[in-house]
């Protein structure tokens, strides 16, 4: 059973992307992904007000790495402190030998191959340095370039899925539940 770190944190790093822990020196940068209404479209969340609803988010995220419940990344291009968006992997299954990947980016830094970049380190990491057996992602049907990006990622659609996190048919804010889930295993990512 794999071991979720978080003393000290992982740090990953790309050619041209740093991986770190959220920190209270993003919260301006936070609270506009996470109140942008590109970003939330599909979402049911509340979007932050103001930044100390952004940096309760923040010490929620903290708790949850401290506890083993997930870990988040702030994306950030290396050697700048600017939150470009956030990556994570959470709802690890009991075992601790799958869990789910989510990802947002701020419309700006989108098209410039920032979360494939992203998400092929975070996917790297949690295959072959946690020793998870499988990642699950989920995508509401009408974001196709989040669907293009687990596909060109190796993750393969699994329809039989559903979100542990979907309790209601209507997850996403247009209805209809959750249509596209994606997985990638061991076996896909080592092909």
């Amino acid at each position: 059973m794999p071991n979720i770190p978080s003393t000290p944190f992982p740090i990953l790093t790309t050619s041209r992307l740093a991986l770190r822990q959220l920190a209270a020196a993003g919260l301006p940068a936070l609270t506009a992904l996470r109140a942008d209404p590109a970003v939330n479209r599909y979402l049911q969340r509340a979007a932050p007000t103001n930044l100390a609803e952004a940096a309760a988010f923040i010490e929620k995220i903290s708790r949850g790495i401290a506890q083993g419940e997930w870990l988040c990344w702030a994306i950030c291009w290396r050697g700048q402190a600017e939150l470009l968006g956030t990556i994570c992997l959470w709802q690890f299954s009991a075992d601790k030998s799958t869990a789910e990947i989510g990802y947002e980016l701020h419309p700006r830094h989108q098209g410039q191959g920032v979360m494939d970049e992203a998400l092929k380190r975070v996917v790297a990491f949690g295959l072959e340095d946690l020793g998870l057996a499988a990642l699950e992602a989920f995508t509401h049907p009408d974001k196709a370039a989040s669907a293009r990006l687990l596909l060109r990622n190796r993750f393969e659609r699994a329809p039989e899925r559903q979100d542990a996190e979907d309790d209601s048919p209507n997850w996403f804010s247009s209805g209809g539940g959750i249509e596209r889930a994606y997985s990638c295993s061991t076996m896909c990512f080592s092909n």
